[in-house]
């Protein structure tokens, strides 16, 4: 089954010092996660500044810079692993660096027939 873990933070917390950090950590992981069998995917997002929202209201396209919710904290990025039940993706969850400052939601996806394939 995968799960997709999204990491949640104040993208202000970090200083740019520890944002790398925490980007050298999280590829070291996902180097682990492959040497396992677990890494499908992952990546950082840019903040949120650089966000645009897309809604579809009557037939009209509504488009606003920035997310759409006000929250404390922002998702920053995901991962996306191959695990054997929530316990495995749980377990992974809390190796990702930036459970440490903020919060990781681990949602199952759900496999749709017909979905082309995702790169190599």
């Amino acid at each position: 089954m995968q799960y997709m873990l999204l990491a949640y933070l104040d993208e202000n917390a970090l200083s740019e010092e520890n944002r790398n950090e925490c980007y050298d950590e999280s590829v070291q992981l996902t180097q682990d996660l492959h040497a396992t069998g677990h890494f499908v995917a992952a990546s950082p997002l840019h903040p949120t500044s650089t966000a645009t929202s897309v809604q579809v209201r009557e037939g009209r396209k509504l488009i606003t810079d920035g997310p759409f919710a006000e929250t404390r904290e922002q998702l920053g990025g995901y991962f996306i692993v191959e695990a054997k039940d929530l316990d495995e993706a749980l377990a992974i969850a809390a190796r990702i660096p930036s459970a440490r400052i903020g919060t990781i939601e681990v949602r199952p996806l759900v496999q749709l027939t017909g979905l082309p394939e995702t790169k190599k």
